[in-house]
């Protein structure tokens, strides 16, 4: 099973991550198969970085994100993950 998590690449008392797609039962530093963004919260507001298709991508193919991958997503992509209404040759565009 693969798991969207977040990889710690800072150096001591400086954390910064690398959010990937790895495979569950492997270990925190280990391979991955895919980084997806990056997470530095030493910046005031935090930066995070997310490439979002890739995100929905893996999130489609039934990844499972980490709790703290969940909260990230909740709290800067709530609004780009949601489906919007389906827009169809019957019903008119919404401007």
């Amino acid at each position: 099973m693969l798991s969207i998590r977040m990889t710690r690449v800072g150096s001591k008392k400086k954390p910064f991550f690398r959010v990937v797609v790895t495979e569950a039962r492997s270990k925190r530093e280990s391979d991955f198969v895919e980084m997806v963004g990056t997470y530095n919260p030493r910046t005031k507001p935090a930066q995070v970085e997310l490439n979002k298709d890739r995100v929905q991508h893996w999130l489609g193919k039934g990844a499972r994100p980490s709790d703290s991958v969940r909260t990230l997503l909740s709290k800067h992509l709530t609004k780009d993950l949601t489906p919007g209404p389906a827009v169809t040759a019957d019903t008119p565009a919404v401007q």
